[in-house]
């Protein structure tokens, strides 16, 4: 049985849903009546053009879907969707790799929102290699998708050793962005199962709910490798404004060092 597809008033519902938005909370950032919100949603009444893409713009909804509410509605997309090597994105590709270099020898890397790996610095790649040595196995040009690493037998999540405490936040930031990118839920629970798995009967969960005395200003991940124990956080970067679908689903990883240790290993081997 085919299952059919989603319709605008579906489209509206689920993306403020997903922003926990009321209707009264969004009619009123628009400057329209709850009562024509609640119709829209319903199917009871058609939004204009311009209505539309200011809704989706509250909602802060991904480009990609606000071209489909348009097309649902009956209008033509707005946003368009360019490939990371067209000439137009040049200036765009250059900052990226600007950005990557002067990462070095910290690893960073750039990634879609379907966790693949575009680009990669030298660190990213020593990294890679520290905690997954069978990578190196791998053809040069094979595409890599931080996802499926997590989630090979021998992959980087076997190496955490304080996979309690990272899980549930690595599950959390998976499952939001399966919210924008469904085909990535099947992959999202497989690794659920195998964190569950590896951790026993507790439940995930519970991670939230243990506070240590001294709490740490961000999350760090340690790692069991050949150097030792390796302790890392993370941050992001993404094009601010974007207007084109590609670059609204790029962004920048920038690993950094939690240790002196760490830091003196990574300075030491990286090259």
């Amino acid at each position: 049985m085919q299952t059919a597809s989603p319709s605008l008033r579906d489209t509206l519902q689920t993306a403020r849903k997903s922003k926990r938005i009321s209707q009264l909370e969004l009619a009123l950032r628009m400057g329209v009546s709850q009562r024509h919100v609640s119709f829209v949603e319903s199917g009871r009444a058609q939004p204009s053009r311009e209505l539309l893409l200011a809704w989706l713009q509250e909602l802060q909804a991904p480009l990609a879907l606000r071209n489909v509410a348009l097309q649902q509605a009956g209008f033509a997309p707005v946003y368009r969707g360019s490939e990371l090597g067209d000439a137009v994105l040049a200036p765009v590709r250059e900052a990226l790799g600007r950005l990557l270099s002067a990462h070095d020898p910290m690893p960073a890397m750039v990634m879609d929102a379907a966790w693949n790996v575009l680009q990669m610095n030298r660190g990213a790649r020593w990294m890679a290699a520290a905690l997954m040595p069978w990578m190196a196995e791998l053809p040069s040009d094979q595409p890599i998708n931080l996802l499926d690493a997590m989630l090979h037998p021998e992959g980087m999540t076997k190496q955490m050793t304080n996979l309690e405490e990272v899980a549930p936040a690595i599950l959390a930031h998976l499952r939001d962005d399966a919210s924008v990118v469904p085909e990535l839920l099947p992959r999202v629970e497989l690794l659920a199962a195998q964190f569950q798995q590896r951790l026993g009967k507790k439940p995930l969960a519970s991670a939230f709910g243990m506070v240590p005395r001294q709490m740490a200003p961000v999350l760090t991940t340690r790692f069991a490798t050949q150097y030792g124990e390796l302790a890392f956080f993370s941050m992001f970067s993404t094009f601010g404004t974007p207007q084109d679908i590609t670059l609204a689903s790029l962004r920048v990883e920038h690993v950094f060092a939690a240790d002196e240790s760490t830091r003196s290993v990574v300075m030491a081997n990286v090259r």
